[in-house]
């Protein structure tokens, strides 16, 4: 899964890696927790030909996807990851999946390693791409609309199979959108669900690295620096498969 992530990069690094223009410098977010704002890149309405207006654009969306149809969201869990093996047919993600998908910039994520002893401690981990300071992870938006009329922006992050950097520590990870392939993934009108299929794998061995951290990120409040400050590995017995020990706030995934 993914229940915390950084977003460090500049603006000037994100509009290139994007191609945006409408984006400022955003402030360093070191600990992005679940029901917060977070920036996302959306295709742009289709411009005449010869148009210099940029293809794509940035807004913020609340971290949680809250699908169109649903009444009170008091009675509905908070979808902060979507399956890439099953969005395409889930009730929940269908609609988005055909007509809002979007581009979710990091500078990387959160896992923790959970041992199967009962009581042991876990281990946080921040996991960023080896080259580059800005990835782009898949994502759903939907925009939800209460009774009274007013609406909210929502999201969520696409996750897969682990690749074999990150299968050590969790059994998932965020879908990786390559650049050559962002045009495609964001193209809702001629790119059906069944198109992209190819881009929602693990992205390639190699491309993440894992970097021990403290147990800082699991309180929201902590949202330095500091959080990103590598610590010594202990020896772990063996993982529990599938385990992960996010702070009990983001208890509220449903994947």
């Amino acid at each position: 899964m993914c229940g915390r992530f950084a977003l460090l990069a500049k603006a000037d690094l994100m509009r290139e890696f994007l191609n945006v223009v409408n984006m400022e410098d955003p402030p360093a977010r070191y600990n992005i927790a679940p029901t917060q704002p977070v920036l996302i890149v959306v295709a742009s309405e289709k411009q005449e030909p010869g148009s210099n207006l940029p293809e794509r654009k940035a807004m913020l969306v609340r971290w949680g996807f809250m699908p169109g149809w649903v009444k009170d969201p008091r009675d509905f869990p908070l979808l902060i990851n979507a399956r890439a093996e099953t969005a395409i047919g889930k009730a929940s993600f269908k609609a988005a999946m055909r007509h809002r998908r979007i581009l979710v910039p990091a500078s990387g994520f959160f896992e923790w390693r959970r041992p199967a002893e009962k009581g042991a401690k876990s281990q946080a981990y921040f996991i960023r791409p080896k080259k580059g300071e800005v990835v782009a992870f898949a994502g759903l938006m939907e925009t939800w609309s209460s009774a009274d009329g007013s609406e909210v922006d929502t999201g969520a992050i696409l996750t897969t199979a682990a690749n074999n950097d990150v299968a050590r520590i969790h059994d998932r990870m965020p879908v990786v959108i390559r650049p050559e392939d962002f045009s495609r993934w964001l193209d809702c009108k001629t790119q059906e669900p069944r198109d992209v299929v190819d881009l929602m794998t693990p992205i390639d061995d190699g491309f993440f690295e894992a970097i021990p951290v403290s147990d800082r990120v699991n309180k929201v409040a902590n949202m330095g620096p500091e959080i990103l400050e590598a610590v010594v590995e202990e020896a772990l017995p063996e993982t529990k498969k599938g385990a992960h020990a996010p702070p009990p706030s983001d208890q509220l995934s449903l994947f």
